[in-house]
């Protein structure tokens, strides 16, 4: 089997959804997937493009993929941001998910950032055990806190 890396391109999209709504099975969140192909395709290739993202191909075929975005840190500057990180699970065990977390780091040390953050499910053994091998640090105490759409046009109809 020939696996290379490369970065993602538009045409790519509609695989990956598919691999992002793999992943919201795996994690117990199926339905939280909303996004669509198109707000997908215009978020990573538009205009105003928030995303990049590298590919894992296994014999031409798309077997995972990294995604990540810059955000700033008020404490310690621009950091990579690791948003999905998945290899599909017929192709687990080859490799692909070293390969892909080792070109993020690559990215991350190349651009000059002040390191790379990404979460983690407390119940997700596997990707522990990976992160782990790596020394990653993994923090505790801080919750995830978000408004959603809906929430954000509620508050801004009762005047705020």
């Amino acid at each position: 089997m020939y696996i290379s890396l490369r970065r993602a391109e538009k045409k790519d999209c509609a695989q990956l959804l598919e691999l992002i709504n793999e992943l919201a099975v795996y994690e117990r969140a199926p339905d939280e997937v909303t996004v669509t192909l198109q707000e997908f395709e215009e978020a990573g290739f538009g205009e105003n493009a928030v995303w990049k993202a590298f590919v894992a191909e296994a014999d031409g075929a798309i077997a995972g993929f990294a995604l990540y975005y810059i955000r700033y840190s008020t404490w310690k500057g621009c950091r990579l941001y690791l948003e999905d990180f998945i290899v599909t699970e017929s192709m687990r065990r080859y490799g692909i998910g070293k390969m892909l977390f080792d070109r993020v780091i690559r990215e991350t040390k190349e651009k000059g950032y002040k390191g790379m953050v990404w979460q983690v499910l407390d119940w997700n053994e596997p990707a522990l055990n990976f992160y782990k091998k790596y020394n990653s640090s993994v923090e505790t105490g801080w919750l995830n806190a978000s408004l959603s759409l809906e929430q954000v046009k509620e508050l801004h109809d009762a005047g705020l």
